[in-house]
């Protein structure tokens, strides 16, 4: 096995680490510490699909499991090993038992619960309680697994890693973190250093089968760990659970079961949502770790999944067929001549934004402003809110007291203006809004896409309107934007984000600019003039049938291929 990396324990004496630690271990309730008990069943499936089976030799392996918990996961891989040994025709003893298992869990009254579970186990099976004690002792480890140090690899990394953002982290114990993982990027979990220890203590085709949230695999802090996966291991399954009945209690995150190998090039096996019943799961295990698919197997199976640090895309293998496509023909929509944005965020919505005729500064000074609340039914029915610009025509911020009703203003909001995050950092400009107001925006139509929504709500807006934090903009110097609204409209645009944004409850995904970047779109001087007008035409009347015969002939669509990107509509 090849050794595994030398980390440093537990800093000696009372320092600030230590002391985060030990408060981590003796206090927080369930949801502070991030402890989700997972059923049984599913369980014993993470324990099937990663191979840790009874009819193996399991004294022959090495499993490590880096938050223990209840032992919902601890206490059938115990039972596997000790019916391994008996399968075999051996006897449990402390020589083939100790070097078998290691488990880490912090909260110190769940590690001593869970500690006796494991006693009981291994009494039962025949040792004495002394010898019981001995294999516990070898076992288990009651601490922070992130500062942990082990003196070998695994051949298997199962659990179930705590579900704890980062402000819940004492500052002391996430600086330490930082310095030890370089995966932990922007406002990552802390399942993802877990991810990344497991990984690097992984033997040689050692495998690793976790239950955890998805986010990592598309969201932008996940970058570093993609990247990581991408360059030495493979993921060889990926199961959706997603709105299954997994775990003891509901959760707001959103889970999968991924299992990672220790060596790059293989396929990924995917399947969505199983039905968490033991028969059920049993014929899954038996797809996803088979040597081949047999015709008609419920696993679809995706080639070169992981590349890079960029987003992963898990979804449909017809959605991911066809987006492979397009992205071979046709280039990124803002190399097409368009560019995707954001609206302004001020820092300070209620100081900054009001009705825009009772804004009382000088009319160059404020804007009509669109937000996600104006748009309905495909339409924007502009509700009369303003916000105030700070900025001239070439994008410089205004000295207050060239403008004194402007002044006035500002003055009166003073508080909560000043008392913003931008402004302590920023002093001397500490009025301005956190964001520029864009001069090349005002007065240019534009298409608006709100952040969050089940499809994509695209609407045109000719000019008049600049849009708010949270709605996306696409501007072009080429597209006639009718035209490219009709395109946004027939599914395409769906086809891409749903593909690289991670899907939000209800299946709502974030429209967010780098989803909307990875849009394809033909250059607009390749589109024929008779069918630049027909979709300006279409985009107008919301003709969905012309739309998607239209669009079908841009980007050479098969009818399947625009059925996939436009559902019933265009069936």
């Amino acid at each position: 096995m090849k050794p595994a990396p030398v980390l440093q324990p537990f800093f000696p004496g009372l320092c600030p680490v230590t002391e985060a630690v030990n408060s981590l271990a003796t206090s927080g309730g369930v949801e502070e510490r991030g402890a989700i008990d997972t059923r049984r069943v599913v369980a014993e499936f993470i324990l099937d699909v990663v191979g840790y089976t009874s009819d193996q030799t399991l004294s022959r392996y090495r499993l490590l499991e880096p938050s223990f918990g209840n032992g919902d996961l601890l206490l059938p891989a115990v039972d596997r090993l000790l019916a391994s040994i008996e399968r075999a025709g051996g006897h449990p003893s402390v020589e083939n038992l100790a070097p078998a298992i290691r488990a880490v869990e912090l909260h110190r009254d769940t590690f001593h619960r869970t500690r006796a579970a494991v006693m009981t186990r291994l009494q039962t099976a025949g040792l004495t309680a002394s010898d019981s004690e001995i294999v516990a002792s070898a076992w288990l480890i009651q601490g922070d697994f992130l500062l942990q140090a082990f003196d070998h690899t695994f051949t298997h990394v199962v659990g179930n890693p705590p579900y704890v953002r980062q402000e819940r982290v004492p500052a002391i114990l996430m600086a330490e973190y930082r310095k030890r993982f370089s995966t932990i990027y922007g406002r990552a979990d802390i399942y993802v250093p877990f991810i990344e220890l497991s990984l690097s203590l992984l033997a040689d085709a050692g495998k690793l089968g976790f239950i955890c949230a998805d986010r990592w695999m598309k969201n932008d802090y996940g970058q570093k760990l993609r990247e990581l996966v991408s360059s030495s291991y493979s993921m060889l399954c990926y199961v959706d659970m997603v709105g299954t009945d997994a775990f003891h209690a509901e959760v707001s995150a959103y889970p999968a079961i991924t299992v990672i190998e220790r060596g790059a090039g293989k396929p990924t096996r995917v399947f969505a949502r199983p039905t968490i019943h033991k028969e059920f799961l049993d014929g899954l295990a038996a797809e996803l770790t088979s040597p081949s698919l047999a015709t008609g197997a419920k696993v679809q199976e995706i080639d070169a999944l992981t590349k890079g640090s960029d987003p992963w895309v898990l979804d449909s293998i017809e959605a991911l067929a066809l987006a492979r496509r397009l992205e071979q023909q046709f280039p990124l929509i803002e190399a097409a001549g368009c560019k995707v944005g954001i609206g302004v965020a001020t820092g300070a919505d209620r100081a900054f934004i009001g009705d825009y005729d009772a804004l009382d500064v000088e009319e160059c000074c404020k804007l009509r402003l669109v937000m996600t609340q104006d748009i309905t039914a495909g339409e924007i029915d502009w509700r009369g809110k303003g916000v105030i610009n700070l900025f001239d025509k070439d994008g410089r911020l205004l000295k207050l007291e060239d403008y004194p009703k402007l002044q006035r203003f500002i003055e009166d909001r003073k508080e909560p203006i000043a008392g913003r995050y931008f402004a302590q950092k920023y002093p001397q400009i500490w009025y301005r809004t956190i964001d520029r107001i864009d001069p090349d925006l005002i007065g240019q139509p534009k298409l608006l896409i709100p952040d969050i929504r089940g499809d994509a709500s695209i609407v045109y807006e000719p000019g008049e309107l600049y849009p708010h934090h949270n709605l996306y903009f696409v501007t072009s110097r080429d597209w006639d934007l009718r035209a490219l609204q009709a395109v946004m409209r027939s599914g395409i645009a769906r086809l891409f984000v749903s593909l690289y944004s991670p899907k939000m409850r209800g299946g709502y995904l974030r429209f967010q600019a780098q989803y909307l970047r990875k849009i394809r779109l033909p250059h607009w001087h390749s589109v024929p003039e008779t069918v630049q007008h027909r979709l300006a035409d279409a985009a107008r009347t919301n003709d969905v049938g012309e739309i998607g015969a239209l669009v079908a002939e841009l980007y050479g669509l098969s009818s399947a291929e625009l059925r996939l990107i436009g559902g019933e509509a265009f069936s």
